[in-house]
């Protein structure tokens, strides 16, 4: 079968319409064919530690299929938008409940609200997007921007990872990542992606490996102020 989802400009058109093959052989092993991204769901939320990932400025890369055993279910109407600031409050809910799912903590609420407002107040500090699926917001990341001297240009780094529960695994933040992909590909000042994921996330590093982001050589240090 061939699944397809729409993924949106940020004027809200539809730009592309994206598809991928898919084959289950006597064995019951299924391969996706064409772009094996399109099956990969992170199915988790992600949060900023420890690991980098990243394209690099090279772009990514890929293999001529993909294979699992366990497929991941896919849905054919998941449409990926630019959020807007009438979606602070449930971009705040997302982003507590990625905190207390992932770190056991308990965020303030009008804390991190304030803290996506002020992204909304202040454009240049990066976006968010927003997945849809069925009339609802069943995902969401953020960008922000970091200058590269040694590239002379901006990496867009991949933050504030979630997906509601009952979405995942079904390729919403795979349509999400897409959509980063594709507006970075046009940007001529994107010179590369790049996020953060746990160590131990083993799921969660596979799925980044699959859209084809690797593992750079750095480690992350902070001091919180």
């Amino acid at each position: 079968m061939t699944v397809r989802w729409t993924i949106l400009s940020p004027d809200g058109t539809t730009t592309k319409g994206v598809g991928v093959t898919r084959h289950r052989g006597e064995n019951g092993r299924v391969t996706d064919y064409a772009d094996p991204a399109a099956e990969v769901d992170a199915s988790l939320s992600v949060r900023a530690d420890h690991v980098a990932t990243d394209y690099g400025c090279s772009g990514a890369r890929r293999g001529p299929a993909f294979s699992r055993n366990d497929p991941l279910p896919m849905s054919d109407d998941i449409t990926v938008r630019s959020a807007t600031a009438e979606d602070t409050d449930l971009l705040a809910r997302f982003n507590a409940a990625m905190a207390e799912e992932t770190e056991n903590k308990t965020l303030d609420v009008e804390t991190v609200r304030a803290g996506v407002q002020a992204m909304f107040e202040n454009p240049s500090r990066g976006f968010y997007l927003v997945a849809v699926q069925a009339g609802a917001i069943v995902g969401s990341l953020m960008i922000t921007t970091e200058w590269s001297d040694w590239r002379n240009g901006v990496f867009w780094w991949i933050q504030s990872v979630y997906v509601r529960p009952e979405a995942r695994r079904s390729g919403v933040y795979t349509a999400l990542h897409r959509t980063v992909r594709e507006r970075a590909s046009v940007n001529d000042d994107v010179c590369g992606l790049r996020l953060y994921v746990e160590e131990d996330n083993e799921t969660a590093r596979e799925t980044y490996e699959a859209l084809g982001m690797r593992a750079s050589s750095y480690r992350m240090y902070e001091e919180m102020l």
